[in-house]
């Protein structure tokens, strides 16, 4: 049909090797429309509560939606959707680039894949058909040279792969899933899942097209909303021209920007790892996905020093902030190095930031020495130290093994009051916004879905870098309730991060791809959907209030400069929040949806299914 869907999913059962394909639950479709949503309603019925995420019974999908491949402008996203090795939670991890469009044209709009292989394997699909092969030969091997392998043995030069690293070989819990060399479906520990089942690869190639209701009436929409509404959009104007690296000076001068593991908001070598040390000191060109209006990405490349000839793209702001500051590095090329290593490695730079920011504090404090580092000197700011800790940690070397498994459990084995140091939510670690100098983060956080996150509600954006108050209470709990109603339609088309797009315009998009007729209302009531759902399959898991938490840092430790200075988290006020944010979700006090909430969003079924929803 032409709806912007496929209509077909393929199917792999790695433990029997067999491969079916079947019809898209169209169903479903409407109710969940793609992504994020409808990989949760896959997900829900088809999993087991309660399994262990690494073991054959998880569920591992590629998701995309029906606006992927099509010419609505940044829709080159796709998700990996399981249950996360990390945090025990639903996870969605997304990567931008050319996977997902490809993808739809080889046929599928999504590929579920159960069980384990005998042996390391990787599935190859083209024009709706598909095939297991041997990986012997690749696996062992870097992101960068399984690419290239693959694309090599297939004979298809414009193949896209989908690849984990060592890292998720070696089962590493912050190990992602890589495309294109550098697009990163990181958050969560999806490359684990792949190691688990052996599957290094998913690679695809497809010439079979996407197909609208009206191609007449859509191009002429299309073409008119991406110059207008993207192009032209004020909104978008420093990502046209910087990224997300602009976000370094803006998080500095609030005084939130994490600094040598959060121990203050300010970096005193801001200036040599922002957006003006990229252009001028590593920038090669400006870089963009599969039909894409902004070209947000840059592909950067170290020309001379100790770290010449690494190259990667970005990085992005939560990489610069992460594997930066919060490491004590004040050099942009060696933070090149270290997320190309991530990048090879098949680690999510974020957490791998993370992680070494808080080996360091550690190791500073003599928790660590260097026989657990394996000889490095791995103080804040030891630039070779630093950029070896990838490799380490993906192959689980010295304390890299310890790493590997994310900052909470490797806090927990090292003990001697490192857990005291930790700053996560739900053993996610977090993204790169303070919420000392943010306190609508603290909520966004720690009801966040799939652990600490800064793409489901970004208060920030008022709270530190707009006009409102950092540090009320009032509104942020309906900040963060409309943010991730919106975020969880976004997810479910796959709208780039970038793209600040409305309802309204959504629901266009939806209308001339889908043919299915539908306003602002209508797609908030599939927000809301998708966010109970995932809630429900959380809740199914076991989570409820004790785990929408704030790490003790947060609330313990004051900043110690700027705007910042002595603020802190006030646990009354957090809780206050937490409280006021599940009454306006039709939530009890636990944060248990209510059955009657389940009920008016059509998941009354969804609601007999969890016994912990009365």
């Amino acid at each position: 049909m032409a709806d912007g869907y496929t209509g077909k999913i393929l199917r792999v059962d790695l433990t029997s090797e067999k491969i079916t394909t079947e019809n898209l639950n169209k169903d479903w479709a409407k109710l969940h429309i793609g992504g994020k949503g409808l990989g949760a309603r896959y997900l829900f019925e088809e999993l087991k509560p309660g399994v262990d995420p690494l073991s054959p019974d998880n569920v591992l999908m590629i998701w995309t939606g029906p606006l992927v491949g099509t010419m609505v402008p940044l829709t080159s996203r796709y998700a990996v959707i399981t249950k996360s090795p990390l945090t025990g939670t639903f996870l969605d991890s997304y990567a931008g680039g050319y996977f997902g469009p490809e993808l739809k044209y080889a046929g599928f709009d999504a590929v579920i894949i159960k069980g384990k292989a005998k042996k390391p394997v990787y599935l190859w699909i083209k024009d709706g058909k598909a095939e297991i092969r041997d990986a012997k030969n690749i696996w062992g091997k870097d992101t960068y040279d399984t690419e290239v392998l693959i694309r090599k043995e297939t004979g298809e030069k414009y193949a896209r792969v989908a690849c984990i690293g060592p890292a998720g070989e070696n089962l590493s819990l912050i190990a992602g899933v890589t495309s294109d060399l550098t697009r990163n479906a990181g958050r969560g520990g999806g490359g684990a899942v792949f190691g688990s089942k052996n599957l290094k690869a998913v690679a695809v190639r497809g010439t079979l097209g996407v197909e609208v209701p009206n191609m007449d009436k859509f191009l002429p929409m299309a073409k008119e909303m991406l110059l207008k509404d993207v192009v032209e959009n004020p909104d978008h104007a420093g990502s046209i021209t910087d990224g997300t690296p602009i976000i370094v000076d803006m998080s500095q001068n609030a005084a939130i920007l994490p600094t040598r593991n959060w121990s203050s908001g300010e970096f005193e070598g801001s200036t040599g790892m922002n957006s003006e040390a990229l252009k001028t000191r590593v920038l090669v060109r400006r870089k963009a996905c599969f039909d894409c209006g902004i070209a947000c990405g840059s592909w950067a490349k170290v020309s001379k020093g100790a770290h010449r000839g690494a190259a990667t793209e970005g990085p992005e702001y939560e990489t610069l902030a992460l594997c930066g500051s919060n490491c004590g590095i004040t050099n942009i090329e060696a933070i090149v190095k270290f997320a190309e290593e991530c990048d090879r490695q098949g680690l999510d730079s974020m957490s791998a930031g993370a992680v070494v920011g808080l080996a360091m504090d550690l190791y500073e404090k003599g928790v660590l020495t260097k026989k657990d580092t394996g000889g490095l000197d791995l103080k804040f700011g030891n630039e070779d130290a630093y950029v070896k800790m990838p490799a380490m940690i993906a192959r689980r070397q010295h304390v890299g093994g310890i790493l590997a498994d994310g900052a909470k459990r490797a806090a927990k084995k090292i003990g001697k009051g490192a857990e005291k140091l930790v700053v996560e939510s739900k053993g996610s670690e977090y993204p790169a916004y303070d919420p000392r100098g943010s306190i609508g983060m603290a909520l966004a956080y720690a009801t966040s879905d799939r652990g600490a996150d800064h793409n489901r509600a970004w208060p920030v954006a008022t709270d530190a870098y707009g006009s409102g108050d950092p540090w009320t209470t009032e509104g942020k709990a309906a900040t963060c309730v409309e943010d991730q109603t919106r975020t969880s339609v976004k997810w479910s088309f796959i709208f780039c991060d970038f793209y600040a797009v409305n309802f309204g315009n959504m629901a266009k998009y939806y209308t001339a791809v889908t043919g299915v007729p539908a306003d602002e209302a209508y797609l908030r009531k599939i927000g809301r959907r998708n966010w109970n759902l995932v809630k429900a399959f959380n809740v199914r898991e076991g989570f409820s209030r004790k785990d929408d938490n704030l790490p003790e840092r947060m609330e313990k430790d004051p900043l110690p400069s700027g705007k910042t200075k002595g603020k802190a988290v006030q646990r009354a006020d957090f809780e206050k929040m937490l409280t006021e944010y599940y009454k306006l979700w039709g939530w009890n006090d636990q944060g248990i949806p209510l059955r009657k909430t389940l009920e008016e969003l059509g998941l009354g079924d969804i609601a007999k299914k969890v016994p912990a929803i009365k």
